[in-house]
């Protein structure tokens, strides 16, 4: 949804300019990756699966009008089999038990399927960078800890 490159043609590009790996966050969604894994196979270049889940403000059962409505960005990459799977876990429970207007989860559903998983703090829309474009540096520093606390500390690769 955000980018413009074409992922049938992108990992041969990649391949050309050296470049050994990339990676797929569709939005809500893990519709492109299996495609996507098989391209970046053929060309020799690692694929990355990865998903942009919406999390919701509250909970993923919440559905009140202009509460609800914009749920934060968050970005995940499978970091193994274990990874994989909770990413179709997330993306599943976020069509069948969180959908509002977009599929979400909440951080219950993350904290149950956090294994395998790398947390990316995303875009602007991210909770984290949210808080901070208001001005709540309190209230962003106890959003990147409960992430920390979900998904595990920083490690070195």
């Amino acid at each position: 949804m955000d980018g413009a490159a074409r992922t049938d043609k992108l990992p041969k590009r990649l391949r050309e300019l050296g470049m050994g790996a990339c990676a797929i966050t569709d939005h809500g969604s893990l519709f492109g990756a299996v495609d996507f894994y098989r391209t970046c196979r053929e060309s020799e270049v690692k694929p990355i699966i990865g998903c942009e889940v919406y999390v919701a403000n509250r909970t993923r059962h919440d559905r009140t009008p202009r509460v609800d409505d914009d749920p934060y960005h968050l970005v995940l990459l499978a970091e193994n089999q274990q990874g994989y799977k909770n990413l179709l876990k997330l993306s599943s429970i976020g069509y069948t038990e969180g959908f509002y207007y977009k599929p979400r989860v909440d951080k219950e559903a993350l904290s149950a399927y956090s294994e395998g998983l790398i947390a990316l703090s995303a875009c602007l829309s991210g909770e984290v960078s949210s808080h901070i474009a208001r001005g709540q540096a309190e209230a962003a520093e106890r959003a990147a800890a409960e992430y920390r606390d979900i998904f595990g500390s920083a490690r070195s690769f």
